[in-house]
């Protein structure tokens, strides 16, 4: 049983980004796949795609690289845990690496991007930080 899926998608992420993988298969759910956009759309991913076998689906994404061989995704690390649960609003929400990086924030109006939630004004739950 994993007692943090979100902590485990990140160490996957970061293992397979260090070893140079093309890609990384974890096991789907919606805050996942949602976590997988925004890094997607924020440029630290090339693709994820959904695949479907018979139980919760497997989500394979696939890390970008520079022309260099060097991985996009330096770093991730969880903020938010099971434990102590971090919460900001929309003033003390925090700048990754100067705004390097981008904090993933689970908001009532779904989860975004700490640039998202100054645009609109709205705060919540920081899950984790990536650079």
């Amino acid at each position: 049983m994993m007692t943090d899926p979100i902590a485990d998608y990140l160490s996957r992420l970061r293992n397979a980004a260090g070893a140079k993988h093309k890609y990384v298969d974890v096991p789907a759910s919606r805050v996942k796949a949602q976590m997988s956009k925004l890094l997607l759309d924020a440029g630290y991913l090339s693709g994820v795609k959904y695949i479907e076998d018979n139980r919760q689906g497997i989500l394979r994404v696939y890390l970008k690289y520079t022309r260099e061989k060097e991985s996009v995704l330096n770093g991730a690390r969880r903020i938010s845990r099971a434990s102590r649960r971090v919460y900001s609003n929309r003033g003390d929400l925090p700048r990754v690496l100067g705004g390097y990086g981008i904090a993933i924030v689970s908001t009532s109006q779904g989860i975004l991007t700490d640039v998202e939630c100054r645009k609109r004004g709205i705060g919540g739950e920081v899950m984790c930080e990536v650079w």
